[in-house]
């Protein structure tokens, strides 16, 4: 349109002056209108088909590889209380949140059938000493007396025997008693031996082996039931084991529980551990001593600071993830963080201050090698970059970029962009 407008008035200007005393004059000067506005309607019309673009500063700045993850809270020192047989709760003598001493009394259970059963286990057990003891001496007191009373007859038995053996031998060489006296004599002295000979030996091997090993066995099984006993009616008043905080009761006064129901946990919440789940890609990032940041939506804009104290030593799927499990103890001082919570971590892999960063979206990839579009006046020209590290939203750049240079990030109107495209901004 210009253009056109432009012709007319130049053919009014030679038209209007051609009868004048200078048209050579005019002619020129209507010429340099011309082109003038010529090179006016090409520039305008150039400028109409530049691509707009959003732009980024290159600055000099810190940047941080991140993990970003979730997690779950768990306590560092904890005390699970279960019901060590079926019965019910007799008393609950704190609620959920009460902070506790070592020591301290929390629940009780009904402990009549224990105390039955830890009874019935003491008899049996007083029975089974009582029957190894008697192993060991050879019978009960009865009989222990009783074979010693017979061992004392067996020996004066066996001195009487000798004796009168003695006595006939001396009256046989003298005539006076005969052979067959004297062979009766000795054969008495013989069944008085032998007889005193089975009593010594009744008396210390009474008991074989195998009976002593079966009463040894019968000890053994009343002692265990009887520790069985004991240690249910330990379970059966449950004390603090150190100083912290009630943060489960699901054990109600006057209710039935099942043997291995969990009654209460108790943990020291003033410590807790953070168990950070990786993804399988960015496990061998991790390292001890990895800075970590852990936040909760529950009390938004607070960041606790802990460290990597331990990475994954294995890969385990979890839902629909292969993960590696690092683990990080959180100062928990004013007991905000709750056990079992979920949590955001965001686990720093690397940091580096005072290097050029540019926005993640302005670097591009081709055949894997990465590149980004500079701004040299109002076209854009490729350069090939050096990246290190990245994060969700920017890159480091060393190579091929310097301080306050402007590169393209894309399209304002979602035109794609490239190499010697004329651009506004």
């Amino acid at each position: 349109m210009i253009y056109i407008e432009a012709c007319a008035f130049l053919r009014m200007t030679l038209n209007g002056n051609s009868s004048g005393p200078q048209p050579r004059r005019w002619w020129v000067t209507a010429l340099v209108i011309l082109v003038a506005v010529i090179a006016l309607v090409a520039f305008v019309s150039h400028r109409d088909d530049a691509v707009p673009v959003r732009t980024a500063i290159v600055e000099q700045s810190s940047i941080r590889s991140l993990v970003s993850t979730n997690g779950k809270i768990e306590p560092v020192t904890n005390f699970e209380a279960h019901a060590p047989v079926s019965t019910s709760v007799r008393r609950v003598l704190v609620k959920e949140g009460d902070s506790v001493k070592k020591g301290q009394l929390l629940l009780v259970l009904d402990d009549a059938e224990a105390r039955a059963q830890a009874a019935r286990a003491e008899t049996q057990l007083k029975t089974a000493q009582a029957d190894r003891s008697a192993a060991k001496r050879g019978g009960n007191q009865e009989e222990v007396l009783s074979l010693e009373a017979q061992l004392l007859k067996a020996g004066a038995d066996r001195d009487s025997a000798q004796r009168n053996l003695d006595a006939l031998t001396k009256l046989e060489q003298q005539g006076a008693a005969s052979a067959g006296e004297a062979r009766e004599a000795q054969n008495a002295l013989a069944r008085a031996d032998a007889q005193l000979t089975f009593l010594r030996q009744k008396q210390t091997q009474r008991y074989s082996n195998a009976e002593l090993a079966r009463v040894d066995a019968q000890r053994a099984e009343a002692q265990a039931t009887y520790d069985a006993a004991q240690s249910v009616l330990a379970k059966s008043n449950i004390r603090a084991p150190f100083d912290g905080i009630v943060y489960s009761l699901p054990a109600r006064q006057g209710g039935f529980v099942a043997v291995g129901d969990l009654l209460l946990q108790v943990a020291d919440l003033r410590k807790v551990l953070v168990r950070a789940f990786v993804d399988e890609p960015d496990v061998a990032r991790l390292a001890p001593g990895n800075p970590i940041e852990i936040t909760w939506d529950a009390v938004p804009g607070r960041v606790w600071q802990a460290t990597v104290t331990a990475i994954p030593s294995t890969v385990k799927l979890r839902g629909a993830r292969n993960v590696g499990e690092t683990t990080s103890i959180v100062d928990n001082r004013d007991l905000k963080l709750l056990p079992n919570i979920n949590v955001g971590v965001a686990i720093v892999t690397a940091e580096r201050d005072n290097v050029l960063v540019v926005p993640r979206e302005a670097v591009r990839m081709d055949d894997s090698k990465p590149y980004v579009l500079l701004i040299a006046g109002h076209e854009l020209k490729r350069r090939e970059v050096e990246t290190s590290l990245s994060n969700l939203t920017q890159v480091q750049v060393t190579r091929g970029l310097a301080a306050r240079d402007v590169v393209a990030i894309n399209s304002s109107n979602g035109k794609p962009i490239g190499d010697r495209m004329q651009v506004k901004f």
